[in-house]
């Protein structure tokens, strides 16, 4: 973690006890979760104030080895998911980007595009399974963070229901939604959206440097 999230994440020490000792209780009864605990919070690697986009996603993917605390991505030589590849869809669709052969976006977190799930962990093979347990009250607190920066607010992409919870934290003017990309809800709206287009347009409108969205 990048010392500028340490005082978001020091002014939540409860919040994270109760997730810590969750995780262990997790652990004690055998139930494997995700991601690597080295990875859970490498979202926050790269420094608060440049923080420029912001993605918001469900949980973590459940599937052992797919999970690598950037939501959405998966590791080098690791088949993209099926999500992902309707964001590979909808970016070239959206910007004539030729969809990778890999699933890891780091190239995105590396130019401020903050890859941030709603939930920071799940159990192996159990979509959902770490809900409710206190990650939901620290994603807030680092919504908050991000909103009452002196750099203000970034853009924010909310894919899917449970991201839009949270987009009354963001300034309206900044927001951008859709359905999620998953196999389940992509055709109903997340489909021509244009997100990319639309985050680097906003980004422009602010004097800021759009996101170079092709990966290698």
């Amino acid at each position: 973690m990048h010392s500028s999230w340490l005082p978001v994440f020091e002014g939540l020490s409860a919040e994270i006890s109760a997730v810590r000792g969750f995780l262990k209780a997790e652990t004690i009864a055998g139930r494997k979760w995700l991601p690597e605990p080295s990875q859970v919070l490498r979202a926050f690697t790269h420094p608060l104030d440049r923080v420029k986009v912001v993605i918001i996603g469900q949980d973590p993917y459940p599937t052992p080895g797919h999970s690598v605390g950037l939501a959405f991505s998966v590791a080098p030589g690791v088949d993209p998911p099926r999500s992902l590849v309707n964001i590979y869809r909808e970016l070239q669709s959206d910007l004539g980007v030729d969809p990778p052969s890999h699933g890891d976006l780091n190239p995105w977190a590396e130019q401020g595009v903050l890859l941030l799930n709603t939930v920071l962990t799940v159990r192996s093979g159990a979509s959902g399974s770490h809900r409710g347990h206190g990650w939901e009250q620290i994603t807030r607190a680092v919504v908050a963070a991000l909103t009452n920066r002196p750099e203000g607010a970034p853009v924010a992409i909310l894919w899917g229901k449970d991201a839009q919870a949270y987009g009354s934290g963001f300034d309206p003017r900044f927001v951008i939604t859709s359905p999620h990309p998953s196999p389940l809800s992509a055709r109903r709206g997340f489909f021509g959206s244009r997100p990319f287009s639309h985050t680097n347009e906003l980004l422009q409108q602010q004097g800021l440097t759009p996101i170079d969205w092709e990966l290698a």
